[in-house]
């Protein structure tokens, strides 16, 4: 079994994660390493379901945070292993986001006695169906091993503050006409053509813009496909546009299908998927404290995140981790060190430990 070596720096951690291979539903190998490590600390109590370890502290503290990040990554591209040039580490995961869970680690064994109580979350499965995402099974088979005031998902957002995120809806956009053989097209009514409607609904669309906890949101409602056809020499009987729309916060998913079912009134909608977004929570005590230990500032997030997993217990949370998202899952995958780095020191700052805190090493209460 792979060797994490906690006394090392934030860095050659997260070199010793990215080496170990750790494809989503292949996490069994990473799922170990870190839980063996994490159960050497005696002030962590360690509970694992499947390839998901959570460790807690149980000090007593007025509030609890949970600082999460997922273990798995996307398929391999060549990208393996990880190697290091000019304050950049390259590799799979090294950006999504295994400079994430090497803070995490750094955390866990060095902050004993963190003026908050904390809860650490290293789950699997994220980069696939949501059906398989470790949190999510997580929220749902221990709700109370997830409680907390606040919650950090360590995903790559350049090292700064995202709060919260958008919801995501797609939906199937049909119109339905009548066949003929094109020589004799004024026999059919083409499906293709009555689509023209919907497309310049799609262009005359004003987004939405709301302010929530003094972030503006930027809605978006696009086509991002359209099908229809059935062979050269006929006139299609149906079409159908897909559109995806990416909606703010404030919005449940019942207000966003109602939303998109009145734009598109008179036609055939059908919702392929949806996700609900999470409220950035800027208001409470633990947030408000997080972003002023960052430099007071934070930005809306766009994306859809697992901020909104917790969103959904009612836990406010934001994405703060090292690397651009840009990055994340190009063959070119890499994270400047100095964002792990940066975000080591915030939140060690914030949790109230210096960097140099001794390394526990004695064997823990295992749940």
């Amino acid at each position: 079994m792979p060797h994490l070596d906690l006394s090392a720096d934030v860095v050659t951690l997260t070199q010793q994660l990215v080496d170990i291979s750790s494809v989503s539903h292949d996490e069994q190998e990473i799922a170990d390493a870190v839980e063996t490590v994490l159960r050497t600390l005696p002030h962590l109590t360690v509970t694992r379901r499947g390839h998901t370890l959570v460790a807690r502290t149980d000090l007593g503290r007025g509030e609890r945070v949970v600082i999460a990040g997922h273990l798995d990554t996307v398929p391999l591209n060549d990208n393996l292993p990880a190697r290091l040039e000019d304050g950049i580490l390259h590799g799979l995961g090294s950006c999504d986001m295994k400079g994430g869970d090497a803070v995490m680690l750094k955390l866990a064994a060095d902050v004993a006695e963190p003026n908050r109580d904390l809860t650490f979350i290293f789950y699997e499965a994220e980069e696939v169906d949501s059906v398989h995402n470790g949190l999510r099974k997580l929220t749902v088979s221990d709700p109370d091993l997830v409680e907390a005031d606040f919650a950090i998902l360590m995903e790559p957002s350049n090292a700064s503050i995202e709060a919260g995120c958008q919801g995501t809806m797609r939906a199937d956009v049909r119109t339905t006409g009548e066949r003929s053989h094109s020589a004799r097209s004024w026999k059919g009514v083409n499906a293709i053509h009555l689509a023209a409607p919907i497309l310049a609904r799609l262009n005359d669309y004003l987004a939405r813009e709301p302010e929530i906890d003094g972030l503006t949101y930027h809605e978006g409602l696009n086509a991002t496909g359209i099908r229809g056809g059935v062979a050269g020499n006929v006139i299609p009987d149906e079409c159908v546009v897909e559109v995806n729309f990416r909606f703010a916060p404030d919005r449940s998913e019942a207000d966003a299908e109602a939303f998109v079912r009145e734009f598109f009134e008179g036609y055939d909608v059908t919702v392929t998927d949806m996700a609900a977004g999470a409220l950035p929570g800027l208001d409470r005590p633990a947030a408000k404290a997080f972003v002023e230990a960052v430099g007071g500032e934070a930005k809306p997030k766009f994306g859809w995140t697992d901020v909104a997993q917790f969103t959904k217990l009612g836990i406010p949370a934001v994405n703060f981790g090292p690397g651009d998202p840009m990055f994340a899952h190009k063959q070119d995958e890499h994270v400047p060190t100095e964002h792990i780095e940066r975000c080591e020191r915030t939140l060690k700052d914030w949790l109230g430990a210096p960097l140099g805190s001794p390394v526990g090493s004695a064997s823990g209460e295992h749940a």
